[in-house]
């Protein structure tokens, strides 16, 4: 089968840094569905494995997580799905990837492909998704279809894919009223788009930009990028007993200017589940049924921005570039091989 790989940490300018690449078709075993991928789409840690894989036997690292496709087979302990379901899902990051013409993915984590949207639509959505939803829920501790009165969340980095499906998980599911960050008149657009009731610029110190608003302290902040540098804006900003997520890799962290305000602190990581095989593991598949339902029902949207071409080596050093930059808004989707 067709397959994209990495074998060396390499810039993405590199022809090499990913490479096309022939690779046996995989058998489903226990839990595992084998998915036929008609669409992928790029995330943040898709680069940050790229740039850190060495191989150490001469094998290829396969990259991609986020996937939608059609099940070809299922492993004899599958229950919830059967060939031909459609499928979207995030996979697990200590598996082969989805750069993929064929992918083993473990049930639990799994769900039905929302109807009203086509398989690029529908790629964008599930690893940011599932992120949102438990940093939203599960994280911070909002009450999830509560839409009590009261309450504020900033989203640092509101344009992002996990930003911008974030947006929209808290403003139609919630009560709460919703910060964002951009600053560019296109980011800014866009997470008004995706239902911001306020947009501050996180060039800015974030505090002083609140303050602007008329809203001095935030109940909950949900960090997604350079949490290092907004650290003591983050600090000022949330609310005597209020809560602060983060996603991001930043090298250090200091919690101690928190305690005073008696905040927790924690991090989301959407893989701990698949890592750890958590007796909890079924809830992402939960999860992904109830956005799908939430897609269809035109409560949620796909985040997708760009159809960027097929699923390529040199298609996808284009896209790893484009996220480098850290100018990616929403969602990049390639389909087919």
């Amino acid at each position: 089968m067709k397959a994209v790989g990495t074998y060396e940490p390499l810039p993405v300018t590199a022809d090499n840094a990913l490479v096309d690449i022939e690779l046996p078709e995989p058998k489903a075993t226990g839990h595992d569905l084998l998915v036929r991928v008609r669409a992928i789409s790029v995330n943040p840690v898709d680069v940050k494995v790229r740039a850190s894989f060495k191989s150490t036997d001469g094998s290829p690292r396969v990259l991609g997580w986020d996937a939608a496709g059609v099940v070809e087979a299922v492993g004899p302990d599958v229950t919830l799905f059967r060939p031909g379901d459609e499928v979207f899902y995030a996979g697990a990051i200590g598996r082969p990837g989805t750069n993929a013409e064929l992918h083993l993915v473990d049930e639990r984590i799994v769900g039905h492909k929302p109807k009203s949207l086509d398989f690029v639509e529908a790629a964008a959505l599930p690893l940011t998704a599932i992120t949102a939803w438990e940093l939203l829920f599960d994280r911070l501790g909002v009450p999830y279809g509560q839409k009590t009165r009261g309450g504020s969340l900033l989203v640092i980095n509101g344009a992002g894919g996990v930003g911008s499906i974030l947006i929209q998980i808290a403003r139609r599911l919630t009560g709460l009223t919703v910060i964002a960050t951009a600053s560019r008149p296109e980011t800014r657009k866009w997470v008004l788009d995706m239902g911001a009731h306020h947009v501050i610029d996180h060039t800015q110190p974030l505090d002083a930009e609140l303050a602007a608003l008329g809203i001095p302290n935030v109940e909950y902040v949900a960090g997604l990028t350079a949490s290092d540098k907004h650290h003591e804006a983050m600090a000022k900003a949330v609310a005597p007993q209020g809560r602060v997520a983060l996603i991001d890799d930043p090298k250090s962290f200091d919690i101690v200017p928190f305690k005073r305000k008696s905040v927790m602190v924690g991090w989301e990581l959407m893989f701990t589940r698949s890592i750890f095989q958590t007796n909890d593991m079924i809830e992402q598949h939960r999860l992904l049924e109830e956005v799908s339902a939430l897609v269809d029902a035109g409560v949620l949207r796909t985040t997708l921005t760009e159809r960027e071409g097929r699923i390529d080596a040199a298609t996808l050093r284009r896209v790893h570039a484009k996220i480098e930059s850290g100018k990616a808004m929403g969602k990049i989707v390639l389909a087919g091989f």
